[in-house]
């Protein structure tokens, strides 16, 4: 690579624990080890802290790191989350022009959501390579999710939105069915790049039940353990798994076990209690990085959830994890969709359309029942990842796209 500056642009960063930041960072970091020249544009804040007010600068493991806004309103209220978005892509946009120079990349993440269209700008005017890290589409994301308050403004966002992923020399994007929205949208072929997110797979192994010592704390000792472990958010759905352990709930082995939090979780706990299903769910907080090799190791299967809707618009991360610890997965989403597909062709779990409780039930009963196959599967998941989304490879590819000779910006106009 040249001497060009790599600028990440990114709501959240190292410190901050949440999902974008800690893969965010996993990249800047190796980059910066390569000896090439990073900076990241942040804000102040911390996901889970609304009140943390980071460094405006530091330099950690190499990378420059730019922070310059702190929200202010949180994510309280639509008109507050509205206010601190207009702030952050001024500040954003502000401190791009700022530490920039022409021919330098400048990636640019999606939260803020419609960040791009903030920075395509800069990048034209100070001629520097724009690239587009895709975590998520907006705003059918947020149309999706019923938000019928954007919906007269759309089209406009849309149109935008697509302006700045045109303008851009790659966009990166989590799967083959987010690759073909872009490719309806208008987006060169030519333009865009998957390359999955990833978890950390040296850390998190698989893991023998036997030698779990989580198992035991946590009283799971001779149950057959159904876990989710993550955000459960306004993407993902619930009744499913809660209509499955209505046809279970005489089976006093099995026990579902939830590990994490986010918008739905305060609703389905409260289903649980609606439903007398108490005693077949345990409730955990989210468990620290040094110990998630352990919690996911946990459950004998996972079970992940994506609303038929928000195919093509997100990609489960937390498959990666769950393959990593050797265990199968679950996937109530569509039968057709990213994840479904992974997990049919490599035989590592299975897939439930959602609102289908009765099959669930089944495939939960089929697991428990049949524990050589269930093993089988969770060595099909750990034999994927090392295959195909392996950590280092994700960073490999990162790096060759980064030192792309072609990566000079060559399309202008946003």
């Amino acid at each position: 690579m040249t001497s060009a500056r790599l600028i990440f642009v990114n709501r959240f960063f190292y410190p901050d624990h949440s999902a974008t930041s800690q893969i965010l960072s996993d990249l800047a970091f190796h980059l910066a080890g390569e000896g090439i020249k990073v900076s990241v544009i942040a804000s102040r804040g911390l996901y889970d802290d609304p009140g943390a007010d980071l460094p405006p600068f530091e330099i950690k493991n190499g990378v420059e790191i730019h922070r310059v806004y702190r929200p202010r309103f949180g994510r309280g209220s639509l008109a507050g989350r509205a206010a601190d978005y207009l702030a952050m892509y001024q500040r954003f946009a502000f401190a791009a022009w700022r530490l920039a120079a022409p021919g330098d990349r400048l990636i640019v993440k999606t939260d803020p959501p419609l960040l791009s269209v903030a920075l395509a700008p800069v990048a034209r005017l100070k001629k520097l390579a724009l690239i587009n890290w895709l975590q998520d589409l907006y705003p059918e994301l947020a149309l999706g999710l019923g938000m019928r308050a954007l919906a007269p403004f759309a089209p406009a966002i849309i149109a935008a939105r697509n302006a700045s992923l045109r303008a851009a020399r790659y966009n990166v994007v989590l799967g083959e069915r987010m690759r073909r929205r872009l490719e309806s949208a208008g987006v060169d072929a030519a333009q865009i790049e998957i390359i999955a997110n990833w978890c950390d797979d040296e850390s998190i192994a698989p893991l023998p039940t036997k030698d779990n010592s989580f198992r035991s704390a946590w009283r799971l000792d001779g149950k057959f353990v159904i876990g989710y472990s993550g955000n459960l958010g306004r993407a993902h759905e619930y009744k499913t798994v809660l209509d499955a352990a209505e046809h279970l709930r005489d089976e006093g082995d099995l026990l579902f076990l939830f590990i994490g939090g986010g918008y739905l979780t305060p609703f389905l706990r409260a289903e649980v209690e609606q439903r007398g299903l108490g005693e077949m769910f345990q409730f955990r907080p989210y468990q620290a990085a040094k110990d998630l090799a352990q919690s996911l190791a946990v459950p004998d299967a996972h079970w992940i959830s994506l609303l038929p809707a928000m195919e093509g618009l997100i990609v489960p991360s937390k498959f990666y994890g769950v393959a990593a610890a050797g265990r199968p997965t679950i996937a109530v989403t569509d039968p057709s969709g990213e994840i479904a597909e992974l997990v049919t062709r490599h035989q590592c779990g299975a897939v439930v359309a959602p609102g289908d409780g009765r099959t669930l039930a089944q495939v939960i009963r089929s697991f428990k029942t049949d524990r050589p196959r269930l093993e089988q599967m969770g060595r099909n998941a750990r034999a994927m990842l090392d295959h195909s989304f392996r950590k280092q490879l994700a960073l490999q590819r990162w790096e060759v796209l980064l030192r792309d000779h072609k990566s000079e910006p060559e399309r202008a106009g946003v």
